[in-house]
């Protein structure tokens, strides 16, 4: 409870200390950091910045929309990927690797196809959802499946997701057998869905990138929420939502 009450007070310092000032605990709207972040990182980023303004969806989809212009303080992504590309086109500052992940499959609670590796994913009759190519999520499973020669297991996809909450819930719904998400996301769903794990030395190298966009208009605030989930506490609950050390 004590490292929660400190990680709050510290998330609203963040949003409340923006370019346009504010010094109560709770940020004017005005005050607060926008942040575009990866869909898997929706409930822990929320529970570190609860007062940042954000939208979560795909890496590739956000990297677009600040390429666009769209209002944004902070990008923060499932891959290195777009981050980097934001970073050469003079977008975004420089990137910082705040935390890792791994992949699981995910089945529906009581694995009705009786699914219990990947090769069983390559079945006849089996229902796959994946994320779609250029996703972080899609790019790694398809990385994934290369290094186990089971690319096999592509033929039974039934839908390509924008992201990886998209694949959560076709597979919790029932509406696909098996499906390939962050192991943070598996943990989230609790006992909508069962993990199987997938063994290490097929492991794609996930990785998440934080960055300020160059134009921020709330940067002070921007670099207060960065520099939020950088420090001890918002690492901690990165680590409690299980992720992994940079």
């Amino acid at each position: 409870m004590r490292r929660l009450s400190a990680l709050l007070a510290l998330a609203a310092l963040a949003a409340g200390c923006g370019r346009d000032g504010g010094s109560s605990g709770t940020a004017a709207s005005g005050d607060a950091p926008v942040v575009l972040a990866a869909s898997s990182l929706t409930d822990v980023f929320e529970s570190i910045g609860p007062d940042a303004k954000f939208t979560f969806a795909g890496s590739d989809e956000l990297a677009s929309e600040i390429q666009e212009g769209a209002p944004a303080d902070v990008y923060a992504a499932a891959s290195p990927k777009y981050p980097t590309q934001l970073n050469e086109e003079g977008l975004v500052d420089e990137p910082q690797i705040f935390a890792t992940n791994r992949l699981v499959i995910v089945v529906p609670s009581g694995n009705p196809a009786g699914i219990k590796s990947v090769a069983d994913m390559a079945k006849p009759g089996v229902k796959v959802v994946v994320g779609a190519e250029g996703v972080p999520i899609g790019d790694y499973t398809r990385t994934v499946l290369e290094s186990m020669g089971q690319t096999a297991v592509l033929d039974n996809v039934v839908s390509n997701e924008d992201d990886v909450k998209g694949v959560l819930a076709k597979v919790a719904s029932g509406d696909a057998d098996a499906g390939f998400v962050y192991v943070t996301d598996a943990k989230a769903a609790g006992d909508d869905v069962e993990a199987i794990e997938l063994p290490d030395s097929a492991q794609a190298k996930v990785e998440y990138p934080i960055a300020i966009v160059t134009d921020a208009e709330h940067e002070e605030a921007a670099r207060q929420f960065v520099d939020l989930v950088l420090s001890d506490e918002g690492q901690q609950a990165l680590r409690e939502a299980g992720f992994g050390p940079p």
